[in-house]
């Protein structure tokens, strides 16, 4: 281990820049800060209330938009929705064609496919409180959207997201996640394409995983297929990395067994972090290369909990602090243990 690397080298001096390699930014990792008065507390993670309206992901409510999948489940009915997003953000299948209407001005369709996956029947469920047989249901109802989604020629990225509570943007407060098929790669995945190209060894990721183990203080779960981290350069209070273990740069093109595993893994991050800190609103973002990207890259998921708000400084640089070290992350939510079926 270098000297430079214990377990308690963020308590040796009050602040310390740390690199994310995969997208190049720096972030601060300061724990004095912790002490203000605020400084750190769960936020609310309740979804807006419908007032009295049915909700349209709960059994028994017909929906309104097209099923565009729908797995059963051992005890009949549906377990898992997939449906056509009501108010998409990405629609139609014209080709990115840019129009320049002035000096600044380029605009192009927004098309592409939003959906909708509902995480359960049951609304009062989230990804932290399902089953083993749920999550598989799950992560094959990602995995085959994602499938589909490959094949249309004018989709080159396919977002995936989870946002739970109100702080996460979440309008609905039944667990479901979002699809967001796009003619386009988005800025934070062409940053992390950049990271793994500057990395100089194999691969960015499956070195981290070979680190972390061998170093072990933050490391927050492991299984044979999937490793749970508070990444060294996290820039949010409690913040994860799910990592597969098998190297694969696209989350449809992994063995069933591996999405599977990384889908416990993110089951038990958040019941980790229940237990830690209570219930928080929190977002989890799916990455996986570009439809046809060709470069190295090892897709992951980021679990961001929303324990603390951006300010003017965060805002205006870019540059996160975190109050809260990885390493006591790791160390807190290890001890808090996640027993699930």
């Amino acid at each position: 281990m270098a000297p430079s690397e214990g377990p308690d080298t963020w308590a040796m001096q009050s602040s310390q820049l740390r690199l994310d390699p995969l997208t190049g930014r720096w972030v601060v990792v300061s724990a004095s800060r912790a002490g203000r008065p605020s400084a750190f507390r769960p936020l609310s993670a309740e979804a807006p209330s419908r007032e009295g309206r049915p909700c349209p992901f709960c059994p028994g409510a017909e929906p309104s938009q097209k099923v565009n999948l729908q797995i059963s489940g051992p005890a009949g009915g549906w377990a898992v929705r997939v449906l056509a997003n009501r108010f998409p953000a990405f629609s139609g299948d014209e080709s990115l064609v840019v129009q320049n209407t002035g000096p600044v001005f380029s605009q192009a369709p927004a098309s592409g496919i939003h959906e909708v996956v509902v995480l359960s029947p049951g609304h009062d469920d989230h990804w932290g409180s399902l089953g083993d047989d749920q999550v598989d249901l799950v992560m094959r109802a990602i995995t085959t959207r994602l499938v589909e989604q490959s094949e249309h020629g004018e989709l080159r990225y396919t977002q995936v997201i989870v946002n739970a509570g109100r702080e996460a943007g979440a309008s609905m407060d039944h667990p479901h996640g979002q699809l967001l098929g796009m003619p386009f790669v988005p800025r934070e995945l062409v940053d992390e394409q950049s990271g793994f190209g500057r990395f100089a060894g194999n691969c960015l990721l499956c070195a981290t995983i070979s680190a972390e183990e061998s170093l072990g203080h933050r490391i927050v779960e492991a299984t044979d297929d999937a490793l749970l981290i508070a990444p060294f350069w996290s820039g949010t209070p409690f913040e994860m990395l799910v990592l597969p273990r098998s190297h694969e740069s696209h989350l449809h093109r992994s063995p069933e067994r591996v999405c599977q595993a990384v889908g416990k893994a993110l089951r038990d991050a958040i019941c980790r972090l229940e237990r830690t800190v209570g219930k928080v609103a929190y977002n989890l973002v799916f990455h996986s290369a570009p439809y046809r990207a060709t470069g190295t890259y090892h897709w992951h998921v980021h679990v961001w909990p929303k324990l603390t708000t951006l300010a003017g400084f965060e805002l205006g640089t870019g540059v996160l602090i975190n109050v809260v070290s990885p390493e006591a992350a790791a160390r807190d939510l290890r001890h808090a243990g996640c027993g699930m079926p």
